[in-house]
Protein backbone atom coordinates (compact mmCIF):
# COMPACT_ATOMS: atom_id res chain seq x y z
CA UNK A 1 0.00 0.00 0.00
CA UNK A 2 1.54 3.26 -1.29
CA UNK A 3 2.06 5.99 1.53
CA UNK A 4 0.57 9.42 1.37
CA UNK A 5 2.83 12.59 1.76
CA UNK A 6 2.90 16.57 1.69
CA UNK A 7 3.67 16.45 -2.29
CA UNK A 8 0.64 14.24 -3.03
CA UNK A 9 -1.49 17.20 -0.41
CA UNK A 10 -0.51 20.85 -1.16
CA UNK A 11 -3.41 22.12 1.23
CA UNK A 12 -2.43 20.03 4.26
CA UNK A 13 0.66 21.79 4.02
CA UNK A 14 -1.03 24.78 3.64
CA UNK A 15 -3.24 24.30 6.97
CA UNK A 16 -0.11 23.16 8.98
CA UNK A 17 2.00 26.75 7.79
CA UNK A 18 -1.20 28.45 9.52
CA UNK A 19 -1.01 26.57 12.28
CA UNK A 20 2.31 27.18 13.06
CA UNK A 21 2.04 30.89 12.32
CA UNK A 22 -1.16 31.26 14.42
CA UNK A 23 -0.14 29.48 17.48
CA UNK A 24 2.61 32.36 18.74
CA UNK A 25 0.31 35.57 17.88
CA UNK A 26 -2.41 34.06 20.08
CA UNK A 27 -0.17 33.50 22.73
CA UNK A 28 1.29 36.64 22.56
CA UNK A 29 -2.04 38.78 22.50
CA UNK A 30 -3.14 36.32 25.45
CA UNK A 31 -0.46 37.47 27.90
CA UNK A 32 -1.07 41.29 26.68
CA UNK A 33 -4.54 41.09 27.30
CA UNK A 34 -3.93 39.20 30.90
CA UNK A 35 -1.31 41.43 31.59
CA UNK A 36 -3.55 44.78 31.04
CA UNK A 37 -6.08 42.90 33.24
CA UNK A 38 -3.89 42.35 36.38
CA UNK A 39 -2.31 45.97 35.71
CA UNK A 40 -5.91 47.44 35.37
CA UNK A 41 -6.97 45.55 38.80
CA UNK A 42 -4.06 46.63 40.75
CA UNK A 43 -4.12 50.03 39.79
CA UNK A 44 -6.06 52.06 42.32
CA UNK A 45 -8.78 53.69 41.06
CA UNK A 46 -9.11 57.78 41.05
CA UNK A 47 -11.27 59.57 43.47
CA UNK A 48 -13.99 60.67 41.96
CA UNK A 49 -15.81 64.24 42.46
CA UNK A 50 -18.77 64.92 44.43
CA UNK A 51 -20.99 68.11 45.82
CA UNK A 52 -22.10 67.88 48.83
CA UNK A 53 -24.28 69.38 51.66
CA UNK A 54 -23.57 69.43 55.42
CA UNK A 55 -26.64 68.49 57.36
CA UNK A 56 -28.39 70.98 59.56
CA UNK A 57 -30.38 71.25 62.59
CA UNK A 58 -32.82 73.61 62.85
CA UNK A 59 -36.97 74.16 63.06
CA UNK A 60 -38.98 72.64 60.18
CA UNK A 61 -42.59 73.82 60.41
CA UNK A 62 -45.14 70.44 59.83
CA UNK A 63 -47.47 71.37 57.32
CA UNK A 64 -50.53 69.84 55.72
CA UNK A 65 -51.24 70.83 52.32
CA UNK A 66 -55.02 70.50 50.53
CA UNK A 67 -56.83 72.11 47.61
CA UNK A 68 -59.29 75.08 48.85
CA UNK A 69 -62.12 77.44 47.81
CA UNK A 70 -62.34 80.86 49.37
CA UNK A 71 -66.09 81.89 50.46
CA UNK A 72 -67.12 84.98 52.01
CA UNK A 73 -67.62 85.33 55.35
CA UNK A 74 -71.02 86.53 54.45
CA UNK A 75 -72.80 86.43 51.27
CA UNK A 76 -76.92 88.32 51.20
CA UNK A 77 -79.32 88.50 48.61
CA UNK A 78 -80.82 91.81 48.53
CA UNK A 79 -84.81 91.42 48.19
CA UNK A 80 -87.72 93.56 48.19
CA UNK A 81 -90.09 92.88 51.42
CA UNK A 82 -92.63 94.69 49.70
CA UNK A 83 -94.30 94.59 45.94
CA UNK A 84 -94.10 98.25 44.03
CA UNK A 85 -92.75 100.28 42.00
CA UNK A 86 -88.69 100.98 41.71
CA UNK A 87 -88.27 104.68 42.21
CA UNK A 88 -84.14 104.96 42.45
CA UNK A 89 -81.48 102.81 42.98
CA UNK A 90 -78.73 104.39 45.35
CA UNK A 91 -75.89 102.66 44.74
CA UNK A 92 -73.52 101.34 42.08
CA UNK A 93 -72.30 97.90 40.82
CA UNK A 94 -69.33 96.89 42.72
CA UNK A 95 -68.71 99.39 45.31
CA UNK A 96 -68.30 98.58 48.80
CA UNK A 97 -71.62 99.14 51.48
CA UNK A 98 -72.22 99.14 55.01
CA UNK A 99 -74.87 97.80 57.20
CA UNK A 100 -77.61 100.33 57.18
CA UNK A 101 -76.58 102.15 53.78
CA UNK A 102 -79.62 102.66 51.67
CA UNK A 103 -79.77 100.86 48.29
CA UNK A 104 -82.73 101.44 46.61
CA UNK A 105 -86.77 102.99 47.14
CA UNK A 106 -89.80 101.88 46.43
CA UNK A 107 -92.99 104.39 45.84
CA UNK A 108 -94.00 105.11 49.28
CA UNK A 109 -97.44 106.35 48.20
CA UNK A 110 -99.70 103.28 48.04
CA UNK A 111 -98.02 102.38 51.75
CA UNK A 112 -98.67 106.13 53.07
CA UNK A 113 -102.17 105.64 52.25
CA UNK A 114 -102.50 102.07 53.89
CA UNK A 115 -100.79 103.38 57.10
CA UNK A 116 -103.64 106.49 56.69
CA UNK A 117 -105.94 103.94 56.93
CA UNK A 118 -104.92 101.92 59.30
CA UNK A 119 -104.30 105.10 62.23
CA UNK A 120 -107.96 106.21 61.16
CA UNK A 121 -109.57 102.60 62.06
CA UNK A 122 -107.66 102.64 65.15
CA UNK A 123 -108.92 106.35 66.25
CA UNK A 124 -112.52 105.54 65.56
CA UNK A 125 -112.04 102.15 67.44
CA UNK A 126 -110.65 103.63 71.28
CA UNK A 127 -113.32 106.21 70.25
CA UNK A 128 -115.75 103.28 70.62
CA UNK A 129 -114.02 101.74 73.46
CA UNK A 130 -113.65 105.15 75.26
CA UNK A 131 -117.38 105.35 75.03
CA UNK A 132 -118.11 102.23 76.19
CA UNK A 133 -115.98 101.95 78.82
CA UNK A 134 -117.47 105.26 80.46
CA UNK A 135 -120.91 103.38 79.80
CA UNK A 136 -119.91 100.32 81.93
CA UNK A 137 -118.82 102.35 84.87
CA UNK A 138 -122.30 103.80 84.88
CA UNK A 139 -124.15 100.48 84.44
CA UNK A 140 -121.83 99.37 87.60
CA UNK A 141 -123.30 102.09 89.64
CA UNK A 142 -127.25 101.32 88.45
CA UNK A 143 -126.44 97.68 88.86
CA UNK A 144 -125.14 98.01 92.52
CA UNK A 145 -128.82 99.31 93.35
CA UNK A 146 -130.62 97.64 91.31
CA UNK A 147 -131.53 99.76 88.67
CA UNK A 148 -130.76 97.19 85.90
CA UNK A 149 -130.76 94.12 85.63
CA UNK A 150 -127.05 92.18 86.11
CA UNK A 151 -127.35 90.98 82.42
CA UNK A 152 -127.18 94.34 81.03
CA UNK A 153 -123.73 95.46 83.27
CA UNK A 154 -122.21 91.72 82.09
CA UNK A 155 -122.81 92.61 78.22
CA UNK A 156 -121.71 96.39 78.97
CA UNK A 157 -118.38 94.40 80.04
CA UNK A 158 -118.15 91.93 77.36
CA UNK A 159 -118.44 95.36 74.56
CA UNK A 160 -115.50 97.04 76.38
CA UNK A 161 -113.02 93.54 76.24
CA UNK A 162 -114.53 93.30 72.62
CA UNK A 163 -113.33 97.27 71.82
CA UNK A 164 -110.55 96.37 73.21
CA UNK A 165 -109.79 93.32 71.47
CA UNK A 166 -110.53 95.48 68.09
CA UNK A 167 -108.16 98.20 69.21
CA UNK A 168 -105.38 95.64 69.56
CA UNK A 169 -105.80 94.70 66.16
CA UNK A 170 -105.96 98.25 64.52
CA UNK A 171 -102.80 98.93 66.43
CA UNK A 172 -100.62 95.73 64.80
CA UNK A 173 -102.31 96.91 61.37
CA UNK A 174 -101.10 100.04 62.03
CA UNK A 175 -97.51 98.96 62.95
CA UNK A 176 -98.14 96.27 59.65
CA UNK A 177 -98.54 99.62 57.65
CA UNK A 178 -96.03 101.52 58.84
CA UNK A 179 -93.18 98.53 58.69
CA UNK A 180 -94.39 98.29 54.78
CA UNK A 181 -93.95 101.89 54.45
CA UNK A 182 -90.48 101.38 56.01
CA UNK A 183 -89.55 98.77 53.62
CA UNK A 184 -90.02 100.45 51.00
CA UNK A 185 -86.71 101.77 51.75
CA UNK A 186 -84.61 99.20 51.03
CA UNK A 187 -81.09 98.86 53.50
CA UNK A 188 -78.27 96.35 53.32
CA UNK A 189 -78.95 94.32 55.76
CA UNK A 190 -74.88 93.63 55.78
CA UNK A 191 -71.51 95.12 55.50
CA UNK A 192 -69.82 93.42 51.68
CA UNK A 193 -69.14 94.49 48.44
CA UNK A 194 -71.89 95.04 45.87
CA UNK A 195 -71.89 92.55 42.54
CA UNK A 196 -74.27 93.35 39.80
CA UNK A 197 -77.74 94.56 39.90
CA UNK A 198 -80.68 92.37 38.71
CA UNK A 199 -83.09 95.03 38.30
CA UNK A 200 -83.63 98.67 36.95
CA UNK A 201 -85.26 102.20 37.81
CA UNK A 202 -88.68 101.98 36.72
CA UNK A 203 -89.51 98.21 37.27
CA UNK A 204 -92.02 96.20 39.67
CA UNK A 205 -90.30 94.54 41.85
CA UNK A 206 -91.93 91.72 44.26
CA UNK A 207 -90.96 89.82 47.01
CA UNK A 208 -91.83 86.76 45.41
CA UNK A 209 -88.81 87.61 42.80
CA UNK A 210 -85.62 85.04 43.50
CA UNK A 211 -82.92 87.11 41.59
CA UNK A 212 -83.19 90.09 44.03
CA UNK A 213 -82.25 93.20 43.35
CA UNK A 214 -78.41 93.02 43.91
CA UNK A 215 -75.89 90.62 46.11
CA UNK A 216 -73.87 91.54 49.24
CA UNK A 217 -70.53 89.64 49.75
CA UNK A 218 -68.52 90.30 52.24
CA UNK A 219 -64.10 89.32 51.43
CA UNK A 220 -62.83 91.34 54.43
CA UNK A 221 -62.84 89.00 56.16
CA UNK A 222 -62.60 85.36 54.33
CA UNK A 223 -63.12 82.10 54.56
CA UNK A 224 -61.27 78.85 52.63
CA UNK A 225 -62.87 75.53 52.63
CA UNK A 226 -60.14 73.13 51.99
CA UNK A 227 -60.15 69.37 52.18
CA UNK A 228 -57.45 66.92 54.05
CA UNK A 229 -57.18 62.67 53.82
CA UNK A 230 -58.58 61.33 57.17
CA UNK A 231 -55.35 60.24 58.68
CA UNK A 232 -54.87 63.67 59.47
CA UNK A 233 -57.74 64.11 61.49
CA UNK A 234 -55.72 63.26 64.97
CA UNK A 235 -52.75 66.12 63.85
CA UNK A 236 -55.60 68.95 63.64
CA UNK A 237 -56.86 67.79 66.13
CA UNK A 238 -54.26 67.86 68.58
CA UNK A 239 -52.95 71.14 66.91
CA UNK A 240 -56.62 72.98 67.63
CA UNK A 241 -56.26 72.24 71.49
CA UNK A 242 -52.76 73.55 71.98
CA UNK A 243 -53.33 76.88 69.62
CA UNK A 244 -52.83 79.82 71.79
CA UNK A 245 -54.93 82.87 72.31
CA UNK A 246 -57.82 81.37 71.16
CA UNK A 247 -56.91 81.20 67.90
CA UNK A 248 -56.68 78.03 65.39
CA UNK A 249 -53.19 76.92 63.84
CA UNK A 250 -51.81 78.68 61.36
CA UNK A 251 -52.62 78.10 57.78
CA UNK A 252 -51.61 79.44 53.98
CA UNK A 253 -53.35 80.44 51.27
CA UNK A 254 -50.73 80.02 48.11
CA UNK A 255 -51.83 80.48 44.36
CA UNK A 256 -52.71 77.72 41.64
CA UNK A 257 -48.70 76.99 40.93
CA UNK A 258 -47.82 77.26 44.88
CA UNK A 259 -45.35 80.15 44.19
CA UNK A 260 -47.17 83.13 45.35
CA UNK A 261 -48.45 83.67 48.93
CA UNK A 262 -51.52 85.07 48.76
CA UNK A 263 -52.91 85.32 52.38
CA UNK A 264 -51.98 84.13 56.03
CA UNK A 265 -54.61 83.45 58.19
CA UNK A 266 -56.01 80.62 60.80
CA UNK A 267 -58.27 77.79 61.25
CA UNK A 268 -61.62 77.93 62.52
CA UNK A 269 -62.57 74.51 62.47
CA UNK A 270 -62.96 71.15 61.01
CA UNK A 271 -66.26 69.37 59.78
CA UNK A 272 -67.71 66.85 62.36
CA UNK A 273 -67.91 63.62 60.27
CA UNK A 274 -65.69 62.37 57.10
CA UNK A 275 -66.60 62.32 53.39
CA UNK A 276 -66.53 58.53 53.37
CA UNK A 277 -67.04 58.71 49.61
CA UNK A 278 -63.25 60.63 48.99
CA UNK A 279 -61.73 59.72 52.99
CA UNK A 280 -61.29 62.91 53.09
CA UNK A 281 -62.50 65.95 55.96
CA UNK A 282 -63.43 69.32 55.24
CA UNK A 283 -61.64 72.68 57.15
CA UNK A 284 -62.26 76.57 57.00
CA UNK A 285 -59.68 78.70 57.44
CA UNK A 286 -60.31 82.75 58.33
CA UNK A 287 -58.40 85.16 56.45
CA UNK A 288 -58.52 89.12 57.05
CA UNK A 289 -57.57 89.13 53.47
CA UNK A 290 -57.38 93.35 53.59
CA UNK A 291 -55.64 93.65 50.72
CA UNK A 292 -58.25 91.41 48.81
CA UNK A 293 -55.75 88.95 47.26
CA UNK A 294 -58.68 86.42 47.50
CA UNK A 295 -61.65 86.72 45.53
CA UNK A 296 -64.91 84.71 46.16
CA UNK A 297 -65.08 81.06 44.54
CA UNK A 298 -61.14 81.05 43.65
CA UNK A 299 -59.34 77.81 43.77
CA UNK A 300 -56.08 78.10 46.20
CA UNK A 301 -53.59 75.51 47.85
CA UNK A 302 -54.00 75.93 51.62
CA UNK A 303 -51.31 75.08 53.86
CA UNK A 304 -51.83 73.93 57.63
CA UNK A 305 -49.13 74.16 60.68
CA UNK A 306 -50.18 71.54 62.37
CA UNK A 307 -46.45 71.80 64.45
CA UNK A 308 -43.21 72.98 64.76
CA UNK A 309 -40.37 69.95 65.15
CA UNK A 310 -37.61 71.89 66.83
CA UNK A 311 -33.94 71.58 66.13
CA UNK A 312 -34.33 68.78 63.16
CA UNK A 313 -31.89 67.07 61.35
CA UNK A 314 -32.14 68.46 57.53
CA UNK A 315 -30.40 67.23 54.70
CA UNK A 316 -31.29 68.39 50.91
CA UNK A 317 -33.79 65.84 49.59
CA UNK A 318 -31.26 64.86 46.54
CA UNK A 319 -29.02 63.54 48.83
CA UNK A 320 -31.44 60.49 50.13
CA UNK A 321 -31.77 57.43 47.99
CA UNK A 322 -34.57 54.49 48.59
CA UNK A 323 -32.96 51.16 49.38
CA UNK A 324 -34.77 47.67 49.59
CA UNK A 325 -34.48 47.35 53.50
CA UNK A 326 -34.63 51.53 54.29
CA UNK A 327 -33.85 54.77 52.88
CA UNK A 328 -29.86 55.82 53.24
CA UNK A 329 -27.61 58.19 52.50
CA UNK A 330 -23.52 58.73 51.69
CA UNK A 331 -21.54 60.29 54.24
CA UNK A 332 -18.61 61.82 53.89
CA UNK A 333 -15.64 61.53 56.16
CA UNK A 334 -13.30 63.84 55.63
CA UNK A 335 -9.26 62.58 55.81
CA UNK A 336 -6.86 65.62 54.16
CA UNK A 337 -7.30 68.46 51.94
CA UNK A 338 -10.87 68.13 49.69
CA UNK A 339 -10.81 64.43 49.87
CA UNK A 340 -12.85 61.74 52.18
CA UNK A 341 -14.13 58.46 52.39
CA UNK A 342 -17.65 57.91 51.81
CA UNK A 343 -20.15 55.20 54.54
CA UNK A 344 -23.20 54.39 52.99
CA UNK A 345 -25.47 54.63 56.37
CA UNK A 346 -29.28 53.39 56.48
CA UNK A 347 -31.71 56.16 57.99
CA UNK A 348 -35.04 57.19 59.19
CA UNK A 349 -36.46 60.15 57.15
CA UNK A 350 -39.47 61.98 58.16
CA UNK A 351 -41.62 64.89 56.86
CA UNK A 352 -39.72 65.86 53.31
CA UNK A 353 -40.67 68.72 50.34
CA UNK A 354 -39.16 69.23 47.02
CA UNK A 355 -36.11 70.91 48.78
CA UNK A 356 -35.78 69.32 52.28
CA UNK A 357 -36.33 66.30 54.08
CA UNK A 358 -36.16 65.70 57.98
CA UNK A 359 -33.69 62.88 59.06
CA UNK A 360 -34.87 61.58 62.37
CA UNK A 361 -32.36 58.31 63.19
CA UNK A 362 -29.15 57.68 61.80
CA UNK A 363 -27.33 61.22 60.98
CA UNK A 364 -26.24 64.32 63.57
CA UNK A 365 -25.74 67.35 62.69
CA UNK A 366 -22.96 68.90 60.48
CA UNK A 367 -22.23 65.54 58.93
CA UNK A 368 -21.66 65.53 55.47
CA UNK A 369 -23.76 64.19 52.91
CA UNK A 370 -23.63 63.46 49.32
CA UNK A 371 -25.89 65.28 46.73
CA UNK A 372 -24.51 64.53 43.84
CA UNK A 373 -22.54 62.27 42.19
CA UNK A 374 -23.89 58.88 44.00
CA UNK A 375 -24.10 56.81 41.19
CA UNK A 376 -20.00 56.55 41.31
CA UNK A 377 -20.26 55.71 45.10
CA UNK A 378 -19.93 52.13 47.28
CA UNK A 379 -19.27 52.21 50.55
CA UNK A 380 -15.55 52.48 51.92
CA UNK A 381 -14.66 54.36 48.86
CA UNK A 382 -12.30 57.91 48.73
CA UNK A 383 -13.62 60.79 47.09
CA UNK A 384 -12.96 64.22 46.25
CA UNK A 385 -15.54 67.05 47.91
CA UNK A 386 -15.71 69.17 44.75
CA UNK A 387 -18.02 71.38 45.68
CA UNK A 388 -19.93 72.10 49.20
CA UNK A 389 -23.62 74.09 48.82
CA UNK A 390 -25.73 75.34 51.72
CA UNK A 391 -28.76 72.96 53.01
CA UNK A 392 -32.17 74.83 52.50
CA UNK A 393 -33.06 76.77 54.80
CA UNK A 394 -36.67 75.53 56.24
CA UNK A 395 -39.29 78.05 54.89
CA UNK A 396 -40.85 80.26 57.62
CA UNK A 397 -44.39 80.25 58.90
Amino acid sequence: MPTLSFQHKPHLRRCLWILLLAVPAVLITSRFLFSNHTQRRIMPMEAPPVRVAVALAQDVPYLLSGLGTVQPSSDVLVTSRVDGHLQCLHFKEGQRVKAGDLLAEIDPRPFEAELTQAQGTLTRDLALLDNARKDMVRYATLSKNDFIARQEYDNQRALVRQYEGTVQADKAAVEAARLKLEYSRITAPSSGRLGLRTVDVGNMIKSSDTLGIVRITETRPCDVLFTLPDIYVPLVIQALRTSRDGAGPLVQAWDRKQQKLLDTGYLMSLDNRIDTATGTVRLKGRFLNADETLYPNQFVNARLLVRVLPKAITVPTAAVQTGVRASYLYVVVRTENNQGTVVMREVKTGIATDALTVIEEGLKADELVVIDGIDRLRDGLTVTIATSVETPKAESF
